[in-house]
């Protein structure tokens, strides 16, 4: 009869289904996170790798706040003419100049 067919038909359907929710505990394990992320397109990758490198988590949404500003990123400029290799000393010398004006002009 039609129903003969039942068992073998959940066989097949429990078959097929367990490496997908057997997936979840892999990557759960593995990963530290039960999902993946798409990497197909190239646009993916990009995005993946931009979220590792804000977050050291490409899996923590990503806002405006991991973005450091501005003021942080800001490189201290070097006259071409004087290579100094640490930034405390570029700085250093940034604000000795404008003191050293100071009191050329006073004399």
């Amino acid at each position: 009869m039609w129903f003969e067919i039942l068992p073998s038909a959940v066989i097949i359907t429990v078959a097929l289904s367990v490496p997908i929710y057997a997936m979840y505990g892999l990557q759960k394990l593995t990963l530290g996170n039960a999902f993946r992320r798409n990497m197909d397109e190239r646009f993916d990758r990009v995005m993946y790798q931009r979220d590792f490198r804000l977050t050291n988590n490409p899996y923590v949404m990503n806002g405006l706040d991991a973005v450091p500003d501005e003021e942080e990123k800001k490189e201290i400029e070097v006259p071409e003419n004087e290579e100094v290799e640490d930034p405390k000393k570029a700085k250093k010398k940034k604000k000795e100049k404008p003191q050293e004006k100071t009191t050329q002009d006073q004399d």
